[in-house]
């Protein structure tokens, strides 16, 4: 359960304490949703990736304004984890930065492929939370069974 510090009028709660598993699944969530946007597919021969927002691109106005609308999902679920404000504006920075130059007809579109805002997100996201001292879960922990005992050296 999320303990919550009640906001000023007309503004928002700041989320101050969220369990680790509320951390894990909005982590899963962020995580999935930025690597479909920025790099779902490899270009085979090259080690270039790219993802939706790249190809939603190439749809003038209407491809960027939908890009645009996940990585404001993106930058809300941080702001719900409690991300600072400064680290939240570069957030929002990023976003803008992608969405401005990739609207630019063709250059826009080879800069969407380079920039991937959302994984700078992501990124700046887990610094964030690990600054904080959340720790993420080894893959697999807590699953499968536990070896307790000592070990001696067989010569």
């Amino acid at each position: 359960m999320a303990y919550v510090k009640p906001g000023m009028a007309g503004t928002f709660e700041r989320v101050e304490h969220l369990e680790h598993a509320e951390i894990e699944a909005a982590l899963a969530r962020i995580n999935a949703l930025a690597r479909v946007m920025d790099s779902l597919f490899a270009i085979p021969g090259t080690r270039l990736r790219l993802g939706v927002d790249s190809l939603l691109g190439l749809v003038p106005v209407a491809g960027d304004v939908l890009a645009q609308i996940v990585s404001a999902y993106l930058i809300w679920e941080a702001r719900r984890l409690g991300v600072s404000k400064l680290t939240l504006w570069r957030m929002v920075g990023n976003s803008l930065i992608d969405t401005v130059v990739g609207a630019v007809p063709i250059v826009g579109d080879a800069f969407d492929v380079a920039f991937k805002a959302n994984m700078k997100n992501v990124r700046l996201l887990q610094r964030h939370l690990e600054k904080r001292g959340y720790r993420p879960s080894a893959p697999g922990a807590g699953k499968g069974p536990v070896i307790d005992g000592t070990y001696e050296r067989v010569a």
